[in-house]
């Protein structure tokens, strides 16, 4: 099998060196928004997609306009257009939102696609980039494979060195033999199915309070001056910390399930949705604002989507599978029996059945009933929720409405 890994380390440049970091990141910046610019223009007078090609003919009468985009390697330029266009494909294959411009000072980042355009010295600890030379890195680990990519990124005021690499290696075989179903919540991060559970983190709610008081103090300072600078980066230490800490439980959490357990079934959940402001409009405006704010960052501070995306690959790394099974009833049905019934679910953590009278925790019935469902669709080939049969029953000359088309897909995608 052929494996993709990212190996990050932290970068040490002069002060010349992260000047030029700082252009490069901006010109990526200036380009991709100014393609964005091109394609909401080009659809409002009813044009088709313009596709990378085309966009790329472009970039040479840019820089005669903007000679300051001659100081950057035209490769990152070149890439942040392909950028662009893999967040319309996204867009249009409903995997992401309508792309939005970027701002300054907000994931700053370019990248070199080609292992033609950089060099890598781990002896002694340094890389080469176009129009900067040779930089020190920190050299934290080694770098097995091929190099494909570098990207270069900014956060927490400091710069880092993602650098992408492919090799071969055997199909694995899992040495786990078990499966495992998962419930994830708020009040407990993770339920296993074999009733044990993993506490939640909870890592922006223990930094909140200081994060507020330093916010307090920036909203106090002249903007843009040095003391607003200065209380600007205490406020990205904290965040840098918060995201820190919670990369760290997450990497820790992923790779002890996916080491013990060759099956993972796990909630098809869309955290998106469920995270979604309930503010409504000056029309519509919506019911119990506050409390679903705090729900959603609750949500949000756990951190599903990318505890999801790890387990995925970690697993596949070790020859494991994951499903992800429907989310719907989970704790409203009955492990024993199969009754269904919101009245089984006494409380956030009390189910009692009222058909059989089986009790358990309600986040472990969740569980349960996820590895059975996790069962049923690698046995069966579907959805594992029982549903599939009603499904097929559906006549085939129900009307389907018209959804509304926000711009043509490119013809190639």
């Amino acid at each position: 099998m052929k494996r993709l890994q990212a190996f990050k380390f932290e970068l040490m440049p002069d002060g010349g060196q992260q000047q030029g970091m700082r252009r490069f990141a901006g010109a990526r910046r200036f380009v991709y928004n100014r393609a964005l610019d091109i394609q909401k223009a080009n659809y409002a007078a009813g044009g088709k997609f313009i596709g990378y090609v085309d966009m790329a003919n472009r970039l040479p009468e840019w820089k005669r306009a903007f000679e300051w985009l001659k100081e950057s390697p035209f490769h990152t330029l070149q890439q942040s257009l392909k950028d662009a266009e893999r967040a319309f494909k996204n867009f249009f294959e409903k995997r992401a939102g309508f792309p939005r411009f970027k701002k300054k000072g907000s994931g700053e980042s370019f990248r070199f696609p080609d292992a033609k355009q950089f060099a890598i010295d781990q002896a002694n600890s340094r890389i080469k980039l176009p129009k900067l030379g040779w930089m020190r890195f920190r050299n934290s680990r080694d770098i097995v494979g091929t190099a494909k990519n570098i990207t270069i990124s900014q956060a927490g005021g400091k710069w880092f060195a993602s650098i992408q690499t492919e090799r071969e290696l055997e199909q694995p075989v899992p040495i786990a033999t078990s499966a495992i179903g998962i419930d994830v919540g708020i009040a407990r991060f993770a339920t296993l199915s074999d009733g044990s559970f993993v506490a939640p983190l909870c890592s922006f709610k223990k930094h909140e309070k200081r994060l507020a008081k330093y916010q307090r103090r920036m909203s106090r300072k002249t903007r843009f001056s040095k003391n607003w600078h200065k209380a600007k980066r205490n406020i990205q230490k904290v965040h840098t910390t918060i995201a820190n800490a919670r990369k760290d439980f997450l990497h820790k959490t992923t790779s002890d399930l996916s080491k013990n357990h060759a099956m993972v079934a796990v909630e098809d959940l869309q955290v998106r949705n469920m995270s979604r402001s309930a503010a409504g409009n000056a029309e519509k405006p919506g019911k119990n604002v506050a409390a679903k704010s705090g729900l959603n960052k609750a949500i949000l501070d756990q951190g599903w989507f990318e505890f999801r995306r790890q387990l995925e690959y970690k697993l596949a790394w070790r020859g494991g599978i994951l499903i992800a099974v429907p989310a719907h009833h989970t704790s409203q049905t009955c492990p024993c029996c199969g009754h269904v019934a919101k009245a089984n679910r006494q409380t956030q953590a009390k189910f009692e059945c009222v058909d059989c009278g089986y009790q358990n925790h309600a986040d472990v019935v969740g569980a349960m009933n996820i590895l059975a469902r996790g069962y049923r669709a690698a046995a069966c080939g579907e959805d594992g929720s029982g549903l599939a049969r009603k499904r097929r029953a559906k006549p085939a000359s129900v009307k389907q409405e018209p959804t509304e088309v926000t711009m043509q897909e490119p013809a190639h995608a």
